[in-house]
């Protein structure tokens, strides 16, 4: 029996409740054509798309949307020469394109969160997941060396941080993708008991200035602001572990984008 694009969406969303309105919708093709190869990537940049092609894939997984919003609405764009190229490439390819952002985070725990846990190898280390954080207690360990590490495990090219980092680390919260706004992050600080929080992203005016100031007071805190691609990659190429399990034989490919900035 042919697997569809249908079936590849019905398996995924299977163990969680579809909420509605969501962004996690068929975005190109048919969900009939029969699936001959998977790509899945945190991004579907042009690039991507390309490489997906390349590499015989039908079937286009992505985190994130297409056109440069988080609700995905091109009305705005569609003069624009960029995003009419971009179209243009995956109309002429026929590949399928499925977003799966919501879905994938209302996964028991969440399935962005358990893919960056385990790229740090901190499985054994959960205290507990919560919603939108995951509290970790790892050994004591200097938070120079902690960066050091996670940069390291995660292969990142460079990390930005806050604080003090002659701290001493053994509580610490995990919040991927753009979870890093005052109202969610500080308050933990203080109820998780945390030395030091790690997040994607978040506006630079809250939390790192909440850290700024605790810090001159005395207080031993650090911040670790990974970027917003690099904390919640590693949660899509658990995905895609996942969908080879689910599909053994259908081939799935991981496809991951270079850095975005260049720092100077």
């Amino acid at each position: 029996m042919a697997i569809t694009v249908q079936t590849v969406m019905e398996r995924l969303t299977a163990c969680v409740e579809t909420r509605s309105p969501t962004v996690d919708t068929l975005k190109y093709g048919d969900s009939s054509m029969e699936v001959k190869g998977i790509a899945v990537s945190f991004m579907p940049t042009y690039r991507v798309i390309e490489q997906a092609v390349q590499a015989g894939a039908n079937l286009l997984i992505s985190h994130e949307g297409l056109f440069y919003s988080h609700a995905g609405d091109a009305e705005t764009m569609k003069n624009d020469p960029v995003y009419q190229e971009k179209v243009r490439l995956i109309c002429e390819s026929g590949i399928a394109i499925y977003r799966f952002h919501d879905q994938w985070h209302r996964y028991q725990p969440d399935g962005i969160m358990v893919g960056l846990v385990r790229a740090l190898g901190w499985e054994s280390y959960v205290s507990e997941y919560q919603s939108a954080a995951t509290i970790v207690t790892i050994p004591r360990i200097l938070a120079r060396d902690m960066v050091k590490y996670v940069k390291e495990r995660l292969g990142i090219s460079f990390i930005r941080v806050a604080g003090d980092l002659s701290t001493i680390c053994t509580r610490i919260g995990l919040l991927a993708g753009y979870r890093g706004h005052g109202s969610l992050t500080i308050p933990l600080f203080e109820k998780e008991k945390l030395d030091a929080i790690i997040y994607g992203e978040g506006p630079e005016w809250e939390t790192p200035e909440y850290v700024r100031d605790a810090v001159h007071q005395g207080k031993r805190k650090v911040l670790v602001v990974l970027g917003h691609a690099e904390s919640e990659e590693p949660g899509m190429r658990y995905l895609a572990q996942k969908l080879r399990e689910m599909f053994p034989t259908i081939p799935v490919h991981f496809i991951s984008e270079k850095p975005l900035f260049h720092f100077m």
